[in-house]
């Protein structure tokens, strides 16, 4: 994801209970969605036995209206009752970005 900045950056950590019905389904209808909603910029995920991922937003007026969507919601509270022993939503303004890609030909 290649933004200016500064922008906002909602990290969520998470460990999973053994329960996983529907939880491959949810979390890619999850990245679909965010993708529908105005502000959205893009998203970054990795699992192994700490699941982290980050999306990133243009304000905190677009992350508000995210965390309120009424799917988004009920995702949350299956989250919390079925899918995570624990989890840690983190909210961040990014000032500053700065990275190196082979495939960027502005890359110096």
């Amino acid at each position: 994801m290649k933004q200016t900045a500064p922008y906002y950056a909602v990290i969520f950590t998470s460990v999973r209970n053994e329960t996983g019905d529907g939880y491959a389904e949810a979390a890619l209808r999850m990245i679909e969605l965010a993708q529908e909603q105005p502000g959205f910029l893009g998203v970054e995920s990795a699992r192994s036995e700490l699941g982290i991922t980050v999306s990133y937003w243009k304000s905190e007026d677009d992350i508000r209206a995210w965390k309120r969507n009424t799917e988004h919601l009920a995702a949350q509270g299956h989250g919390r009752s079925e899918w995570y022993s624990s989890y840690r939503v983190r909210i961040c303004k990014v000032e500053r970005e700065y990275g190196f890609d082979t495939t960027d030909t502005d890359a110096h």
